[in-house]
């Protein structure tokens, strides 16, 4: 194994970042580029598992203030995680990783279901286990089931892969005097409302000490480089 600073991490991809330049769904290139990164730092040794949001196929949340039922559009958002998840499986296995996906739904024609011991033991084979349907209820998002599965697999850290390679004061995409921060507490995080991960998601970090890494991985290795200590990101912690 590389000189990695963290031994297992669950890795938090947004939905938006597969959808690439296109502006829906699910884009190919975007995918392989994900599954090309984790397959380098899984053929290291480094036990990994994934959680994806769905908001390039569906948002709940967005449904629910045009007059959708909330419990309705976040079960939909549910099946988007699904589907975006067995994207990332077979981009995975097309280049020779091992992947499971556990749903917190049960779709047993298409994914396991979740059990956490089974899970464990994937990964303690060196299989990437992805997490899909979030936390398998309403009213909770990705980012909240991405730190509930972090913490009920024991993971060392969350890694946040973002369209930016960290947490920054303002938006650098529109101001250029935008201040990246290289280190933050959860605290820092909540009390500025930066919007990195939901409340409730980085109050579950906090509680179970499990640093979250904010940063970029489709370019330059850096999800490698991230994981070594170097590269750019900010960490969460206390």
């Amino acid at each position: 194994m590389k000189k990695f600073k963290w031994k297992k991490v669950l890795l938090k991809i947004s939905g938006e970042s597969l959808m690439g330049s296109d502006t829906f769904g699910i884009n190919p290139t975007e995918v392989k580029l994900f599954a090309k990164e984790i397959s380098e730092v899984v053929l290291s040794g480094l036990q990994i598992c994934i959680v994806v949001g769905g908001g390039n196929i569906y948002r709940g949340i967005s449904s629910s203030e045009n007059g959708m039922d909330r419990t309705t559009g976040d079960y939909m958002g549910m099946l988007a995680t699904v589907m975006n998840s067995l994207a990332i499986q077979n981009a995975l296995e097309q280049i020779g990783i091992e992947t499971r996906v556990q749903s917190a739904l049960p779709i047993s024609a298409v994914c396991e279901p979740y059990i956490k011991r089974r899970a464990i033991r994937h990964m303690e084979k060196g299989r990437v286990v992805i997490f899909a349907a979030g936390t398998g209820n309403p009213y909770f998002t990705t980012d909240t089931a991405a730190a509930l599965r972090a913490s009920e697999m024991n993971c060392e850290a969350i890694i946040k892969a973002t369209l930016v390679d960290g947490v920054y004061s303002a938006d650098p995409k529109v101001d250029k005097n935008a201040i990246k921060f290289d280190r933050m507490t959860y605290l820092e995080v909540l009390s500025k409302d930066l919007k990195v991960m939901d409340a409730s998601s980085i109050s579950l970090a906090r509680e179970n000490k499990i640093p979250i890494i904010v940063c970029s991985i489709v370019e330059n290795n850096n999800l490698t480089k991230v994981l070594s200590g170097n590269g750019s990101y900010t960490i969460i912690t206390d």
